[in-house]
């Protein structure tokens, strides 16, 4: 084990990565980033520093973190990416539930720490934080891994492992997020670039030496990692001009972003500022394998280009069609960051304020203050701009289509409703609709008349070409939702027992909840009388051994089709318990549903 200074007040220890400790002002403490196996701290006094108050983390590998345990003995602070702050705090989930068996998850998340360490909170990217009284600034440097973090301070930029050496990388193998795709390199690429753009005078690597001229080292990798990604595709991929150019006039006024998934777009206003129609993962080079936190990497690359080449001097305002993770992924960070307010039709804020209430597919991982909610049917003002919320259910019953003219052109924003696709001889409409989304049978009919009534020249989506509106356009949409009508009718007994195209009577709410061990959890079971007559309708909780229910059932008696709630109050057992399942018991008439709907109860400490 050694130890040098590598910058004036800058300390680089060799350990299992290179641990850098960066001297505070009072010149006692110091900060570090990463960590190794924790050895730093017997050569703090080398040093002169007698204690580390922060700990910074580029990214969750083991080589970077196995001896975040002393630090946590030492009462040192840990910080960490946010993409990947659950593979430090809850990386015993990780590995209870990560897929061993018949695994095409290339992403290195095996490399993660054996055992969860508590953290202070994770890193404000785009901003400058004090830590120890030393200023720090983070920027998101994805490549290494989904979640990497380059902390700068003054003109030093510690980098992970984005970079060995001029041209070089320390694993190629840890880029490579999926099973056939090259998601890592490219992000590699652009990671290179965007540091390009700061003002630095020297890289330090987590395995590696100092480099003095951070330009040519990250200009060499850059061009050296597009060749390897060329190498991969059938046809070449310029991911400079992706930073560049990210942005598609539809109108002089309307923009599409290019490099997002799903798809962007951008309203501008002459006062300088614009609004956002969706923003989920601004300049992805494809989605890795996983669904977890730490494969989901939102970020902003593509407002730097929406400032210079447009002239935006404030993103202000963002709009989400529906609540799905690539639709509303980077709010939370336009928030933050730009001081974006969130405007969302009326059903979707609920969703995204209380996430954890509902048993929905592609949600995020964590509540989305909304600013503003916007009531169905109804229109607002944005600067030059009128636009109008209208209800768009079918690819989700939580979905809103946007309204408004710009360049003399009337638009619909239709979020994620139907699919274009190209086909031999022409294109074709597909209805994109999936039933744990609460789609209905007549949505798409519904839709269609909406279309009719307001008639839009130009129609956007959430990921396919903006499509020119036609009489002929929406007669095909109306067929097709006629079609869709037809089959269901065709293929569900809804002349005996209607439970909808989902094929669920019920759900009880909050879907996911936690508690103490020995408290009380109120849940809402909400039940449809899904016969085509009267009848009573028994609830009846399931509960483990050990736990209670009160009432122990109630009855409700319900015309056809109708809804409503019955209310328990659950208590848990005294084990603690992760994902603890209750559920219902349901009986209409004398139709037998057993148990119809679950819940899901995490009992813990407090």
């Amino acid at each position: 084990m050694s130890w040098s200074e590598v910058a004036p007040g800058v300390f680089r220890v060799r350990d299992t990565c290179n641990v850098y400790v960066v001297r505070s002002p009072n010149g006692r403490d110091g900060i570090a980033v990463d960590f190794g196996s924790g050895a730093v701290l017997d050569h703090l006094a080398d040093m002169g520093i007698e204690r580390l108050t922060d700990v910074l983390m580029t990214h969750h590998h083991r080589d970077q973190g196995q001896g975040l345990p002393r630090a946590v003995a030492a009462g040192i602070a840990i910080h960490v990416p946010p993409v990947e702050q659950d593979l430090f705090a809850h990386v015993d989930d990780l590995w209870a539930s990560r897929p061993i068996v018949n695994d095409y998850n290339l992403r290195q998340d095996k490399f993660s720490i054996l055992e969860p360490v508590p953290i202070a909170g994770t890193v404000p990217e785009y901003r400058t934080a004090t830590y120890g009284g030393v200023d720090v600034r983070v920027l998101p440097t994805p490549g290494h891994t989904t979640g990497s973090v380059t902390y700068v301070v003054g003109g030093i930029a510690f980098t992970g492992d984005l970079i060995h050496a001029p041209g070089k990388v320390w694993s190629l193998a840890a880029t490579q997020w999926s099973y056939t795709e090259n998601e890592g390199p490219a992000m590699t690429v652009l990671s290179c670039y965007q540091l390009m753009e700061q003002p630095l005078e020297l890289l330090l690597p987590s395995h590696g030496e100092p480099m003095p001229d951070p330009r040519a080292a990250l200009g060499l990798l850059a061009r050296r990692m597009q060749r390897y990604v060329d190498a991969r595709r059938p046809y070449p991929w310029d991911l400079r001009n992706r930073l560049d150019e990210p942005f598609r006039e539809l109108t002089p006024h309307l923009l599409l972003n290019r490099t997002s998934n799903a798809c962007s777009y951008v309203l501008l206003s002459e006062t300088g500022n614009a609004l956002l129609i969706d923003y989920g993962y601004d300049m992805t080079t494809g989605l890795p394998s996983g669904t977890d936190r730490a494969s989901r990497r939102p970020w902003l690359a593509s407002l730097p280009a929406l400032r210079r080449a447009y002239g935006v001097t404030k993103v202000e305002v963002a709009l989400p069609t529906h609540y799905h993770d690539d639709h509303v992924a980077g709010l939370p960070l336009l928030r933050d960051v730009e001081g974006t307010e969130i405007w969302a039709p009326a059903h979707v804020t609920p969703i995204l304020e209380q996430p954890e209430r509902y048993d929905l597919p592609c949600l995020w991982y964590d509540p989305i203050p909304v600013d503003r909610s916007l009531p169905l049917g109804e229109s607002f003002r944005w600067h030059e701009y009128e636009i109008t919320v209208h209800d768009l259910p079918g690819h989700t019953l939580y979905h809103a289509g946007f309204e408004f003219e710009v360049d003399g052109v009337r638009v619909l924003a239709t979020g994620d409703q139907q699919e274009h696709l190209g086909v031999p001889g022409g294109r074709r409409e597909v209805l994109n609709y999936q039933y744990r989304n609460l789609f209905r049978v007549g949505d798409y009919r519904r839709s269609a008349e909406l279309y009719r009534r307001v008639a839009p020249g130009l129609m956007v989506s959430g990921h396919w070409e903006p499509r020119r509106v036609d009489d002929a356009y929406l007669d095909l949409l109306t067929e097709l939702g006629d079609e869709l009508i037809e089959l269901h009718e065709d293929l569900l007994p809804l002349e005996s027992v209607d439970f909808g195209a989902g094929g669920v009577a019920g759900r009880i709410t909050p879907y996911r909840s936690r508690v103490a061990p020995g408290a009380t959890q109120r849940m809402d079971v909400v039940v449809r009388n899904p016969l085509l007559e009267k009848a009573e309708v028994t609830v009846r909780m399931a509960v483990p051994v050990g736990w209670s229910a009160e009432p122990a059932e109630q009855v409700l008696t319900l015309a056809s089709g109708e809804e409503a709630a019955a209310t328990f109050d659950v208590t848990a057992g005294t084990t603690t318990r992760r994902r603890t399942p209750v559920a219902a018991d349901v009986t209409v008439g004398e139709l037998r549903l057993g148990q119809h709907v679950e819940a899901l109860v995490d009992v813990v400490e407090p």
